[in-house]
């Protein structure tokens, strides 16, 4: 371990994160269901994008690949909205989760060549997703959200001991990154 928990911690404060904490890996539990509300498209982005279903690999791929992984950290960022239709909140704090969350995966591959990071929502990486048509301009900048993986995020975040609803007129963005 280069760094301990706290320290990976607090690098993702320092990154902008609202909150940050342990991940419990034995949360980790990857749900064919999760994999089924991604196959309803409701987000529009199933069959659309290299990291999103079926383009980022089944459930069993994803559970075996994280399972070679021994703790993580679990973060957030959270908006106030003013209303419960205030989309100009939602997406500036998307925007500024993922803005947090490349900031501190570059950060980190400089110290760890193998970690396992996984996004909050779609790839938001590229205006348009070449997929399928051509390669994925960004394979190193680029991540799969929690719930590619078959993970049901509002469990994940009960589990480590992080709250997944922050309260009413509130939007909670949740990623999280694995460690060997």
């Amino acid at each position: 371990m280069k760094h301990s928990i706290k320290e990976l911690i607090q690098f993702a404060l320092d990154e902008g994160f609202t909150q940050a904490g342990e991940l419990n890996t034995e949360a980790l539990v990857f749900m064919p269901e999760v994999r089924d509300m991604c196959r309803a498209d409701r987000c529009h982005s199933y069959g659309k994008s290299w990291r999103c279903p079926p383009a980022c690999g089944s459930i069993e791929e994803a559970s075996a690949r994280a399972a070679t992984y021994r703790y993580g950290i679990i973060m957030q960022t959270i908006g106030n909205m003013d209303d419960d239709f205030d989309f100009e909140t939602i997406q500036e704090t998307a925007r500024k989760h993922g803005d947090s969350f490349r900031a501190l995966m570059k950060k980190l591959k400089t110290e760890y060549n193998d970690l396992l990071p996984m996004g909050a929502g779609t790839c938001s990486r590229c205006e348009k997703c070449t997929y399928p048509d051509a390669p994925c301009r960004f394979p190193d900048d680029s991540y799969s959200p929690m719930e590619a993986y078959g993970l049901m995020v509002s469990d994940v975040c009960s589990k480590s001991g992080i709250p997944y609803n922050n309260g009413p007129h509130t939007i909670t963005f949740t990623s999280c990154c694995l460690f060997k």
